[in-house]
Order: structure tokens, then C-alpha cells, then sequence
């Protein structure tokens, strides 16, 4: 998650996206290659660079980037759309959005987007209910994951593609997964982005919820630092870089016990964990349990807190920090 709020919907389809390019260009032989993007974007970034790196330098493909170039406002860029015959949406009240849209979310910017203090209107969304409208009872879900993976939901196996497709309809109709953020782009401005992504909220909620039980504390706190890094590689367009080919090389090594299943109420907007449970899971309930039979040794606290201490006692004797 790009400032733990955005899942990258957009961010991760670039790379895919100047992959193909680059190979449809050398398959025609094409010298140039063009896309529509501003200079305010972060898009422009992670186009130019990943096409750049895939075509090689000295031989790399050139980029003609007429909004960029020319300047262009939105409603002129919708403009001369038209006139090539690409049609641009508009959607409601002669509202016009930029909107980009893949199986991981949905990306919406527009005019009256650009006050940070007004809300967005409803018509803005299309995968997300309103609270008022979101179902009055609430829904129990089961996520499978194996090996950190999503593989199955309310018992039944399907694909990734699949899982996150049927998520997303069953999130979305409980208003889950609007997120409303004022970014820091690449470009060094700030930017108020809307976002709809309701599998990816309910499953990097499920996979934290899992992790609890089957990663240590360390392993928890050097993956959440490199999930940082990582989110940050690819909202700035480093997506082909040795470094995230390494951070992901740790994340697989890291989830080779993270299979187990994780239960969530959604319910108005909202989704909560319930339950989580994994056969490799560290937690054990006869040393966790406060009953009469938990099988902890109690006596050894003692011993563990006066070595514990020991550092801290160390350093108020010698500075003095006991004298209050």
C-alpha cells in the first residue's frame, strides 16, 4: 500500500502495460511510440522510464507525449480526442472524469474532485454502494490463502483472477473500498485521488490478519518496512530494478508459511476480522491462556526481567537517570 492507503491499481499495470509496448513496437519495427499523459503525472514517469530500460539505450524507442508537449488541459486533451475519433465519457451533470480501471481498482480524477474539502459526489463511483445504500445485514466471509496466496473464498477454490473479481462485487455492495487521499505524487506536488478497490482493501486486510499468526515479530517488522520500499518502487516507476526483484525474492521466502484462512464481517463500509487460523500458526493456546492449566512457566519471568532490565538499570546508575 503506496502511503498505506493506496493498493497501486494503477502503479502496478504500467510495467505490464511498457512491456507490451516495447515488444509490439519491435515486432512492427516502430521507431516511436506515444501516450497521452501530462507532465504533472506520475504516469509519464513510469511509462518513459520502463519503456526506456526495456528498449535499451542507444536503441531505446522515442516517446512523443503530445499532452506533455503541447500543454494540453484535460477538456483539450478530451477535444482532440474526439476529433480522432477516440469517444471520451461523460458521466453525469456534463461531468467528465479521468478514470483508469483494472481487475485491482479503480482510479478516478476529475474537476470537482480538486477541492480537498468537498466530497465526492455519488455519481463518481461505480464499484462501491453508498452506506445508505449497502445492505442492512451483514456478510461473514472465508479467504484461503496458501503460501501468502489467496486460493479460495467461502470454501471454494478459484483462481486469483476469479477471487478478486468476485470480491470485489461482494465488497463493493457493502460500500467497501473507497479511498478518498491526498497523495504525494513523484512530481513533488500533492494531488487529492479517489480510488475504488474493495478486494484489495478486504485482502491486504485478510493477509495482515494471517501474518499475526505465522510470522515472528521481526519478520513482521522487516516485511512492513520492505512492503515501504516496495510500494514506493513501483508508484515511482522502478518497477524494472534489481532492488524489487530482491524485496520479492524475501516476500516469497518470507510467506512459505503463511497458509491458513481468515474469517471478516463487512458490513456498511466496514470489514472486520473475526478470525484467523493456519496450521502453522505460532500461536499456542496452552501458553496463552490466563486459565489454571496453561503450561507457561511462570517462575521464569523473574529470571527474564532481571536480565531484561539490566541495560536500562545500567544507564540510570551511570547518568543519573534515577535521580527524580
Amino acid at each position: 500500500m503506496y502511503e498505506d492507503v493506496y493498493a497501486l491499481s494503477t502503479a502496478f499495470a504500467r510495467p505490464l502495460m511498457s512491456k507490451k509496448i516495447v515488444e509490439t513496437a519491435r515486432k512492427y519495427g516502430a521507431e516511436f511510440v506515444s501516450h497521452g499523459c501530462t507532465g504533472k503525472g506520475n504516469d509519464q514517469v513510469r511509462f518513459d522510464a520502463s519503456i526506456m530500460t526495456l528498449s535499451g539505450d542507444g536503441e531505446s524507442l522515442k516517446i512523443i507525449a503530445p499532452a506533455r508537449e503541447w500543454g494540453m488541459t484535460r477538456d483539450e486533451e478530451k477535444e482532440y480526442a474526439n476529433k480522432a475519433g477516440l469517444e471520451i465519457r461523460d458521466v453525469g451533470n456534463n461531468r467528465v472524469y479521468s478514470i483508469d480501471r483494472n481487475l485491482w481498482g479503480l482510479a478516478i480524477e476529475g474537476e470537482d474532485l480538486e477541492d480537498t474539502w468537498e466530497a465526492p459526489p455519488e455519481d463518481a463511483f461505480s464499484w462501491t454502494s453508498s452506506i445508505e445504500n449497502a445492505p442492512d445485514k451483514q456478510e461473514i466471509i472465508d479467504i484461503e490463502f496458501e503460501k501468502g496466496i489467496p486460493v479460495a473464498l467461502n470454501n471454494k477454490k478459484m483462481s486469483g483472477v476469479k477471487l478478486i473479481d468476485e470480491l470485489n462485487i461482494i465488497a463493493g455492495k457493502h460500500g467497501i473500498g473507497r479511498v478518498d487521499h491526498l497523495e504525494n505524487r513523484l512530481v513533488g506536488i500533492k494531488s487529492r485521488e479517489v480510488y475504488e478497490t474493495p478486494a484489495a482493501v478486504i485482502l491486504y486486510q485478510a493477509i495482515a490478519a494471517l501474518e499475526t499468526a505465522t510470522l515472528s515479530r521481526e519478520q513482521q517488522r522487516i516485511k512492513s518496512s520492505l512492503s515501504t520500499t516496495y510500494s514506493d518502487l513501483v508508484y515511482d516507476g522502478r518497477w524494472f530494478t534489481s532492488l524489487r526483484e530482491n524485496i520479492e525474492a524475501f516476500m516469497d521466502d518470507v510467506q512459505k508459511f503463511t497458509s491458513g484462512s481468515v474469517k471478516l464481517r463487512l458490513y456498511k463500509g466496514s470489514s472486520t476480522v473475526i478470525g484467523r487460523k493456519s496450521r502453522f500458526s505460532l500461536y499456542d493456546y496452552d501458553m496463552s491462556t490466563y486459565s489454571t492449566t496453561d503450561s507457561f512457566n511462570h517462575g521464569s519471568a523473574e529470571g527474564f526481567i532481571d536480565i531484561y532490565s539490566l541495560p536500562s538499570r545500567i544507564q540510570a546508575k551511570k547518568q543519573k537517570y534515577n535521580d527524580l
